[in-house]
């Protein structure tokens, strides 16, 4: 029997779903094909994934091309059309037992080439397939997929439906059978993860989850929560950070932007003075506090001025890792239709943004040096601090465990212990 080969491409949440694809489809014997997990965030990245699909049918001739993924959600007729592809699924049918069993039952001919539903139809996230994802040191556990909000640039929701949250139980339980696998660190991951809780009854919120985790899971070392809004962030989650040394003291913001103008014309729920606000906040409650930013340069309507203010909001933020994204108009989103910004002036700001992350994280590096920190190994001699800072160790050490070394040195990019 040959294993279907899978190729994930974007996001945790969409590694996360490609494990819980290869138990699926290994349980239902489906033999000698490729899948491809796709994303659609941005144009580049359905572009990229054509490219990657283009390639595997060179190297595999013979096998059985599955696309899926959120591009696959969004633009199921794009890849349809594609003489490389035999078959499309949808982000709802890839978590489904019987698609597999489908497909592994009669590839082709009973079985429709295309399956892809309505995702804004589905209202619960998918039964919990597996027991996290990751190395041997970090696990990635889904507590949350989908979103109700609609920026005007975002496709994401037409990939992955409205928000659903999974139940408070079923995660404590999840990483409590990881913490007895020996992990030493867990990660909440999500489309929106400060949605956490709004579709439960009650009501509860990713604070009141967070508190509970660490409440009911005291033998679990770290805990980091991934990129989260912070005009939705609870009292609760303020109060695990000032009190709770076992949640990790970096956080990834969704932010966008810095102008307020551009800000309403994205849609977003917060202005930069919120960010601002926020950002101090967390540092005044946790002084070691690290932030990640996802941030748009190019906007359409975005002036010299506006992108300036984003660029001024680094600092202000005081943010170490920034993820640029120069800005590519997905069709059928609001934006796509604004008046576009020039091709080089939005390669150039981002070039700008990078430059001020580079330097924010030289800043970083630098005020490491002569600190110790608690070091989590993901290599013999490359491990995580608790700000998810990246250091090289000069004597090797077992993967997954956890040491306390003293900072000595670092590269530009990296610290040395």
């Amino acid at each position: 029997m040959t294993a279907p080969r899978f190729t994930t491409l974007g996001c945790r949440l969409n590694a996360y779903e490609t494990e819980a694809m290869k138990r699926l489809a290994s349980e239902a014997g489906l033999e000698g094909a490729v899948v491809v997990n796709t994303c659609a965030v941005t144009s580049e990245a359905v572009r990229k994934a054509r490219q990657e699909i283009r390639r595997l049918r060179r190297e595999n001739p013979d096998a059985r091309l599955i696309v899926t993924g959120c591009a696959a959600q969004t633009e199921p007729e794009t890849f349809s059309a594609m003489d490389e592809v035999d078959a499309v699924i949808g982000n709802t049918e890839k978590m489904t037992p019987a698609t597999w069993a489908g497909l592994a039952a009669d590839f082709i001919g009973d079985t429709e080439r295309v399956q892809v539903d309505d995702i804004m139809s589905v209202t619960e996230t998918a039964g919990h397939l597996i027991d996290g994802f990751g190395t041997r040191s970090r696990a990635y556990v889904q507590v949350q997929n989908g979103c109700d909000h609609r920026c005007t640039f975002c496709i994401i929701p037409f990939g992955r439906g409205n928000s659903r949250s999974v139940p408070a139980g079923v995660v404590v339980e999840q990483i409590k059978r990881l913490v007895d696998q020996g992990f030493n660190e867990v990660v909440l991951t999500g489309v929106d993860l400060t949605s956490w809780g709004a579709d439960l009854p009650m009501q509860p919120k990713l604070g009141d989850l967070v508190m509970r985790i660490l409440r009911l899971v005291p033998d679990l070392p770290r805990l980091r929560i991934s990129s989260i809004d912070s005009i939705e962030v609870d009292e609760n989650l303020m109060q695990a950070i000032a009190t709770e040394p076992r949640l990790m003291p970096h956080l990834h913001l969704s932010l966008q932007h810095g102008d307020d103008l551009i800000l309403k014309r994205m849609k977003r729920r917060h202005l930069r003075d919120d960010a601002i606000r926020f950002a101090e906040e967390a540092q005044r409650l946790r002084p070691e506090m690290t932030f990640g930013a996802d941030i748009i340069a190019g906007f359409p309507t975005e002036t010299e001025a506006h992108f300036e203010n984003s660029l001024k909001l680094v600092e202000e933020c005081r943010l170490t890792w920034l993820h640029v994204f120069p800005y590519s108009p997905r069709p059928g989103t609001p934006a796509a239709r604004m008046p576009q910004v020039d091709g080089r002036a939005i390669k150039e700001r981002a070039a700008r943004l990078r430059a001020a992350g580079a330097a924010r994280v030289e800043q970083h590096l630098s005020m490491q040096v002569g600190r110790t920190h608690s070091i989590l190994m993901e290599a013999p001699d490359m491990g995580r601090t608790e700000q998810f800072t990246e250091v090289r160790l000069t004597e090797p050490r077992q993967e997954g465990a956890l040491v306390t070394a003293r900072i000595t040195g670092q590269d530009g990019t990296r610290l040395v212990a």
